[in-house]
């Protein structure tokens, strides 16, 4: 039998880094609550016979989120042979709360004090051992992120798991909490196993809801539970969880202040950048300027670079003049060259050529991500989010939504409120993930060559439609009340390791280019036979664009988008592909305004696509594409977090129909006000749609007049967990 050993700890206090130390995984690395929503399995290195099981970050054991039921079922029900319980020295007194649960359960446990090059480096000192005889428990110091102490760790673990060693000092209670949990320990020993009984009486005391549904207990024994919960609480006037939080909280303050001493008094380094960063006045315009100068470097400036290069160069005058030079000198049919050079080599190279665009904004992002400031962010969001109906726990699935929309999606679990996870979901994908860099990149070159401000427009385009989202749909009924609580550790202020970050950009660019070898090859594949091939005389041939299959399906749809501006087949198909993969957008553009296998090619793409495109429809075809119904594999994630056809059909449906309005809006008014076309009953729509906007927003909540939408609401505490 294998041994298993769990890897428990809060959040940002870096067990996702000492799991890929353990293990050797690549297991992406986040600086934010929610990065690892399920378990993660890896065996040890060195241990063919030890397997390591990354759990979700949690700050309790108390089942309030998903992530905090995962890992309690886990410990409870598959109990590991060891805990590694991952504490961030650097934060210590918030770290041991949950070392407080954790040794209760009876299981074999190894305190990690990461981050203790920190510590040290602040002129602080922690005394292990006295940490240790005061918790009845093994401490290691390591360093997660550069792999010092870790073997160690890993050693003493194998060991304690082997040894079965088990911490028999629980800490010690009040003398009026000893004595409620007296008699519910008595009841807790006849049906749990002696070494848990210390958890399972302090459970009952605290009236854990999944604990008394299990139906073990027999009508007097939750009866005297009850009355024992009913008489504590009567005493001390306060509800018994918040009781328990405050004895844990009084233990855990009288050991730091006896074995930590502070070295170094005043701000911390962290604390006077906070100070700059996540001012009042200054957080938001420093988060913009952050951002515009990373989609700058990454789209308008170096990654421009890398990319057209790529597409010129490597593509356009190596690779697809070698392929056409190839195949005619072994006599392949003109369809087949075509089928090799302007499908799969034009429509997968359109795809591939805005990798070092990708790879440069999914660096700068991990960066941002990694050395803390991110974290942040979402504090920053959490006070501007709540005046529009959302919590600062939005925020995180948004953010991992820059890469991909999947795993923003799934990260919503760590929303408890139904309602907020449910609007979080909807407007996750308005961020442009990775996929939708290309598109943006390709009518940015080709609309507005040069032009900076294109990438971070759509970005803030983006996040000003969930802020919008967030104003009107927390007035429906669907989705009326309080924000979820938000509660984030803020991790200290680092350089993140290189390794972490290249893992990180790997991974990621990885997904796109498997995509690219894939899904996009076949699309482009089917696109190229589709928009060359139609109907010709008796039967079926090759004919022109104009008279192919795709041209004719196309031609019957394209009218719903002739009040956007777009209203042509090539865009049409284009847009239509795009919901199998975003990518597919630029593709089925590479396919349909390429040439086949000159070295001019992608000039000519570019300046097919100024001809299909004003600089207005443009805009209004990046807004669609951007804001419209996701991918596929976007929309089956959305099905399985909503768990109903029914809301997802309303998330699509709204998705859709507001992109659809925003494009007609930018189309109708910007044909007016920049092209100087005549005013047309489009632009009357438009100003209808924008009226009607205003009001959605301003109108008052139903049933709480007086009350400005989206009030705060009480914001939970460490303490009141």
């Amino acid at each position: 039998m294998p041994i298993k050993i769990a890897l428990a700890g809060n959040p940002n206090s870096g067990k996702t880094t000492l799991f890929n130390s353990l293990t050797g995984s690549s297991q992406y690395v986040g600086n934010w609550p929610g990065v690892t929503v399920e378990k993660k399995e890896g065996r040890l290195k060195g241990f063919k016979d030890v397997i390591i099981t990354d759990l979700p970050g949690i700050y309790s054991l108390s089942p309030y989120t998903l992530e905090e039921v995962v890992s309690r079922n886990y410990i409870l029900e598959e109990r590991p042979d060891a805990i590694i319980n991952l504490v961030d020295a650097s934060n210590i007194e918030r770290n041991l709360y949950l070392t407080t649960q954790v040794l209760e359960l009876g299981i074999p446990v190894i305190v990690a004090l990461n981050m203790i090059d920190l510590v040290n480096r602040d002129g602080d000192r922690i005394d292990a051992d006295a940490l240790s005889r005061a918790l009845g428990c093994r401490m290691v110091g390591i360093s997660a992120l550069k792999e010092e102490g870790t073997e160690t760790l890993a050693e003493q673990a194998v060991a304690l798991a082997r040894s079965g060693e088990r911490c028999e000092k629980p800490i010690v209670f009040s003398p009026r909490v000893e004595m409620a949990l007296k008699p519910l320990a008595d009841i807790a020993s006849w049906h749990y196993p002696a070494e848990r009984v210390r958890w399972y009486s302090v459970k009952l005391l605290e009236r854990d809801q999944k604990l008394l549904e299990e139906g073990k207990l027999t009508g007097e024994e939750l009866a005297a539970a009850e009355e024992a919960s009913a008489a504590l609480e009567r005493e001390y006037d306060d509800d018994c969880e918040s009781i328990i939080a405050n004895e844990r909280y009084n233990f855990i303050t009288e050991l730091v202040d006896s074995s930590v001493i502070r070295g170094r008094v005043g701000m911390s380094v962290s604390d006077r950048i906070d100070s700059i960063l996540t001012n009042r006045f200054l957080a938001l315009p420093v988060f913009a300027a952050i951002m515009g100068v990373v989609y700058y470097v990454s789209v308008s400036w170096l990654g421009a670079i890398g990319t057209n290069w790529t597409r010129e160069v490597l593509f356009g005058a190596v690779l697809m003049p070698g392929a056409t030079a190839f195949l005619n000198s072994v006599g392949a049919a003109g369809w087949l060259t075509g089928l090799i050079v302007d499908g799969i080599l034009g429509g997968v190279g359109s795809v591939l050529s805005f990798v070092p665009q990708m790879m440069l904004l999914f660096f700068f992002l991990a960066f941002l991500e990694d050395c803390g400031y991110m974290s942040r962010v979402a504090f920053i969001m959490d006070r501007i989010f709540r005046k529009f109906g959302l919590s600062g726990k939005s925020f995180i699935p948004l953010l991992i939504s820059s890469g991909c929309g999947v795993p923003g999606i799934m990260a919503s679990r760590t929303i408890e409120n139904e309602k907020d996870r449910r609007m979080t979901i909807i407007v996750t994908t308005f961020i442009p993930c990775g996929a939708k860099l290309p598109i943006i990149a390709l009518i940015g070159g080709a609309l507005f060559p040069g032009s900076a401000w294109v990438a971070p427009a759509m970005y803030f385009l983006g996040v000003a439609m969930v802020v919008f989202s967030g104003l009107i749909l927390k007035k429906t009924r669907l989705f009326l009340g309080d924000p979820s609580p938000f509660v984030m550790e803020m991790p200290r202020y680092h350089l993140p390791g290189l390794k972490s970050l290249l893992t990180h950009v790997w991974e990621r660019s990885r997904a796109f280019i498997v995509k690219a070898g894939t899904v996009i090859f076949v699309a482009c594949t089917v696109i190229w036979f589709l928009s060359n091939f139609g109907v010709a005389g008796s039967g079926i041939g090759l004919v022109s664009q104009e008279g192919s299959f795709l041209a004719a399906f196309g031609g019957l749809i394209d009218v719903l988008f002739v009040p956007l501006g777009f209203g042509n087949w090539q865009a049409t198909v284009a847009t239509l592909t795009g919901l199998a993969a975003k990518e597919n957008v630029v593709g089925t553009l590479g396919v349909l305004l390429g040439s086949a296998g000159a070295a001019e090619k992608t000039p000519e793409l570019l300046h097919g696509i100024a001809n299909l495109f004003t600089s207005v429809s443009a805009l209004s075809f990046l807004a669609f594409n951007l804001l419209c119904a996701p991918c596929v594999a976007a929309m089956g994630a959305i099905r399985r977090e909503m768990g109903s056809w029914k809301w997802t059909l309303i998330a699509l449906g709204y998705q859709t129909g507001l992109a659809y309005a925003v494009a007609l809006v930018i189309n109708q008014l910007g044909s007016v006000l920049v092209l100087g076309r005549p005013f047309s009953p489009g632009t009357a729509v438009a100003f209808v749609i924008l009226a009607a906007a205003v009001w959605l927003v301003v109108r008052p909540e139903p049933g709480k007049k007086g009350k400005r939408p989206g009030a705060p609401a009480e914001r939970e505490t460490a303490a009141s967990r």
